[in-house]
Parts: C-alpha cells; structure tokens; sequence
C-alpha cells in the first residue's frame, strides 16, 4: 500500500511539473501575469513578453503588445493583482506587435527613443493609420541616450545601447535590483527576427548590457526560467547565436560570392529547430551581408 502511495505521488508531482511548464511557454492566445522577483513582473501573451516595474507611486510598462485588447487584458491584470496605477509606458521596437497595444495605455506618459518616434510615425503614416490611433500610439517624450526616472523609491534608468534589433530599441535596467528589461534585444529560446535589425551592432548592443551587471534579463519573446537567474546563460546562448549567424556570413563574404549564393550556402544547422528559423533564415543572411559588404550602411 506504502509502495502505490508514493508510486501515486511521485506521478501526481512528475504532472505538476508538467503543467508548470507547459504554463511557464504560454501558449498561443493565452495572457498570464507573472511576478518574475519581488516588485518585478513579465505579462505575457502568447510568446510576446511586456515587463512591469512597481513602485510606491505606481507602475511602468515597457512594451504593450499587440492589439488594444492586450493591452487593455494587461491594464486589468495589473490593477487586479498589484493594485497600483500605471504611470509610464515605455516603448522599444516600432513594430506593430509592440505599440498596437498602445491605444490601451491613451491615459499614460508614453516615453521612447527619438528613432523610435520617428520609425513609428513613418509606419502608421504608410498604413494610412488614423489620426486619432496615431496620437494614441505616440509617445509624448523621447530621448537620445539615457533618461532616468526616479519613481517612488526606485531608480529607473531608460537606457538606448545602439541599433539592435531596430535602429531605435529601448531597454530598462533597475540598478538597485540588477533586472534589466531587454525587449527585442533578447529573444529567449527562438530564432532572432532582424528584418529591421542590424547584426554586427546588436552583438555591441548585448556587450554593453553585459556591463551593466544585471543578474536577470528579461527577453522580449520566449519563456522566463523558474529561476530568473537561469536568463543570464539564455542571453548568453542568444548572444552565441548572433556570433554564429555573422561568422557565417562573413566566411562567404571573405570567398567572394553574391548575395544570393550566400542565401543558399549558408546554413546554421544547431539552429533549424528554433521557433522563427525557417521565416528568418534568409532575412538574416541579407541583413548581415548588406553590413558586411557596406550595402546597409
């Protein structure tokens, strides 16, 4: 009898971990809030991660998503689970799947770099976006290189570390509890996106966030460990990555071929099963021939 009760335990716990892993990758169409550290939450949907600083007078976002919708299913979460009021919204990447959930954050102090401003605006104006949805989207601040922001009781620092994933990404570290919020610049076990992005300045990018010497690294996409920690050597892996995608490249720029024979020769077999490798693959081959020729300046 002893035997089948722990027989029945260790299967019920092999399940409830399972489960939690199964909820720790989100799936697709689903939102979840999680406290990452005290103070520090990620609200997810599906794969998109939106970080959440808390202060004593309230909260900031970096990200929100892609729809009003989720944004409008973050704003609730919050209220319902830490009770404070949003005060500020930063925003990295232009892309529609981080500033469509904008619209939900209308009552918000909207910060973003000044390329960012720009890339967005050039973006909404050639989808022929409302004039009210673009007022809503658009930040009220920008910055050049670092804004800080100190918010009941934290330090905040908003920080621009070169081109990356776009030419005008954000990213937010909080010195005092060494978490820094990365966005677009870390994509957590998937293949990088970089239709917009630059290679060789991204490698630079992810080395000056290594200074900062932050112990936890919140991606934009992909799952956040059980232990937070474990995102130090997933950045690393990432890193590896964009090593690898460049050394590859560079090997067929230094023979001489052309663009497209650099398409079909160059391959990254350690990466075919990454989520985003089959849609990028091409894409990343370009962007980094295009700077490594100096076609993409």
């Amino acid at each position: 009898m002893r035997g089948s009760m722990i027989g029945l335990v260790a299967v019920l716990l092999c399940c409830a971990s399972a489960l939690s892993q199964q909820a720790q990758r989100n799936p697709a169409g689903k939102t979840a809030l999680r406290e990452i550290i005290p103070g520090h939450y990620a609200f997810s949907s599906g794969s998109f991660n939106s970080g959440i600083i808390v202060t004593d007078d309230g909260v900031v976002v970096l990200d929100a998503l892609d729809s009003e919708a989720a944004g409008r299913a973050e704003r609730e979460a919050i209220a319902a689970t830490i009770k404070k009021p949003v005060r500020i919204l930063v925003s990295s990447t232009f892309h529609d799947n981080y500033t469509k959930g904008n619209v939900a954050f209308s009552d918000v102090w909207k910060i973003g770099h000044e390329n960012y401003r720009t890339d967005l605006l050039d973006q909404m104006q050639r989808q022929k976006v409302s004039a009210e949805e673009q007022k809503a989207r658009m930040p009220n601040e920008t910055y050049r290189d670092r804004l800080t922001l100190y918010l009941g009781g934290k330090e905040i620092q908003v920080l621009y570390v070169g081109r990356a994933h776009t030419r005008g990404d954000s990213i937010i570290y909080v010195p005092q509890d060494r978490i820094a919020y990365l966005s677009e610049l870390f994509f957590a076990d998937q293949f990088l996106w970089i239709n917009d992005g630059y290679g060789l300045d991204w490698l630079k990018a992810l080395d000056a966030v290594e200074a900062l010497g932050a112990e936890i690294f919140v991606p934009a996409h992909g799952p956040i460990p059980a232990d937070p920690r474990q995102t130090k050597p997933g950045l690393a892996r990432f890193r590896q990555m964009l090593v690898d995608i460049r050394d590859g490249v560079r090997q067929e720029v230094t023979r001489g071929i052309t663009e497209e024979q650099a398409v079909a020769a160059v391959k990254w077999p350690q990466y075919e099963q990454l989520q985003g490798y089959t849609a990028q693959h091409d894409v990343a081959v370009r962007r980094l021939y295009e700077q490594l020729t100096g076609a993409l300046k």
